[in-house]
């Protein structure tokens, strides 16, 4: 079934609310959506939201890439040969994540389409459904309790909480929300590159009596190596994020004395899900957990981490909320909550529609 046609735009979509990371806040998100369309009408969605100041490319840029000569001579081409073309997109595409993640998207959609079969069944259901964590930005003590309420009112019990701008704030939110929750919440916290080793061991001293899940890309990327004077314990608790981009990364991280035992793959940094699976394939081996993560994104990008996810039975942690942030979104379907869990709905490609 040959590909007729490759249209994309780009959405300044507003965020609920504003929050707030170690190196930046944010009010609003900028997101690409392409459509891969069949010869018999199947439409195939993807979209891309990668974060400038991580991979280095901007929606705009991604906009602009979609709509060029290489992406457009890919009309005519047999959406059979899908994983051939995205090993064409990212060999022309070299560390422009986004815009393979967009087309890797709508390839794999288009092509479940048409096969009648689901993107996660396609590659196997090994592992899920699990719950995935809320994220609650850097705010003070008050309102990281009240922010907290807000979602375990709605039936949220994993909380992630972005650290990394005041080692003894961040101390007193975390003591703070296991002193009210206690075993009913499960907690990680997200540091974006913001402490030092010393800042590191003195958060984990204080808070190693509340059970913390893991902590994510506590150090600058390039500091990887000062982890390894950590004990191996306290390494496989921490996450790469910001340090990991692709499979090579994956592979250097994993060769000598692990720095992290738990990996964050993002489509957004990674290129889409051929590429994470490429992570995912390194670092089974080497005995590293699996945590899926993302930006603020649309519910199909949201969906298309998700179905990867469940086909990795080395998946253990499930960080994507990156839709419940929207105030909207141009796709519905995809995946729901039952019980706190993200179910997939099974339905071919990923599921989803335009509203």
């Amino acid at each position: 079934m040959k590909i007729v046609a490759i249209r994309s735009f780009i959405k300044h979509m507003a965020l609920k609310k504003p929050y707030t990371i170690a190196y930046n806040t944010y009010s609003d998100v900028s997101i690409v959506f392409t459509e891969i369309q069949l010869a018999n009408g199947i439409i195939g969605i993807g979209s891309a939201s990668p974060a400038e100041d991580v991979v280095g490319e901007s929606p705009i840029q991604t906009l602009a890439n979609l709509g060029s000569d290489f992406v457009q001579q890919l009309v005519g081409r047999d959406i059979r040969a899908f994983q051939k073309i995205m090993a064409e997109v990212q060999k022309h595409f070299h560390h422009l994540p986004g815009t393979q993640a967009a087309l890797d998207i709508a390839l794999h959609d288009a092509f479940g389409k048409w096969a009648g079969i689901s993107v996660a069944e396609f590659y196997g259901i090994q592992s899920g459904p699990l719950k995935t964590s809320v994220t609650i930005g850097i705010k003070n003590s008050a309102d990281t309790l009240e922010e907290a309420e807000s979602y375990f009112s709605q039936g949220f019990t994993i909380f992630k909480i972005k650290t990394g701008l005041d080692v003894e704030e961040d101390i007193e939110r975390v003591l703070l929300l296991n002193e009210k929750y206690g075993k009913q919440i499960k907690m990680r916290v997200d540091a974006n590159q913001g402490y030092t080793l010393s800042k590191l061991t003195r958060f984990i001293k204080a808070t190693e009596q509340t059970g913390l899940e893991l902590i994510e890309q506590p150090l600058p990327v390039g500091k990887e190596t000062d982890l390894l004077l950590l004990d191996e314990a306290k390494r496989k608790k921490l996450a790469a994020d910001e340090s990991l981009h692709h499979a090579k990364a994956a592979l250097d991280l994993a060769s000598v004395n692990h720095p992290f035992g738990i990996y964050n793959i993002k489509l957004m940094k990674c290129g889409g899900i051929i590429g994470a699976r490429e992570i995912a394939g390194i670092a089974k081996p080497a005995g590293i957990k699996l945590f899926w993560g993302c930006n603020d994104e649309s519910i199909i990008s949201i969906t298309a981490a998700l179905h990867v996810a469940y086909s990795c039975p080395h998946t253990h942690y499930l960080d994507l909320d990156g839709s419940f942030d929207l105030a909207e979104d141009l796709v519905q379907g995809g995946f729901e909550i039952k019980n706190g869990l993200l179910m997939i709905n099974k339905q071919p490609g990923f599921g989803f529609d335009w509203i």
